[in-house]
């Protein structure tokens, strides 16, 4: 195996492991968008917010290291980062039904 191979296998390995914790914010994501009309959790948000800040160090890591281009890290965090602002979104206009009612 040459050291290309080598780099090629660790660039996609990097890859696959920032989508699937992608994946598992973008399902906390979901989860909170289904139960959006149940119940309002601040402690939920609070997780996403830490999930998201810890998400977005390891993507930095992984571009530093040279692991992942820095346009694909930006394009799986500005994802999550736009479908974490249509929770909020929703979650403050809940807010605002039950202060009206």
């Amino acid at each position: 195996m040459t050291s290309s191979d080598l780099q090629e296998q660790l660039n996609l390995r990097a890859i696959t492991l920032l989508q699937e914790d992608a994946d598992k914010i973008q399902k906390l994501i979901e989860v909170q968008m289904e139960n959006l009309a149940t119940r309002y959790c601040p402690l939920y948000e609070e997780v996403l917010d830490t999930q998201m800040y810890g998400f977005s160090r390891e993507v930095d890591f992984a571009v530093r290291a040279g692991l992942v281009p820095e346009l694909t890290g930006k394009l799986v965090l500005s994802e999550l980062e736009r479908n974490l602002a249509v929770l909020y979104e929703a979650l403050n206009k809940k807010a605002e039904e039950r202060e009206m009612l």
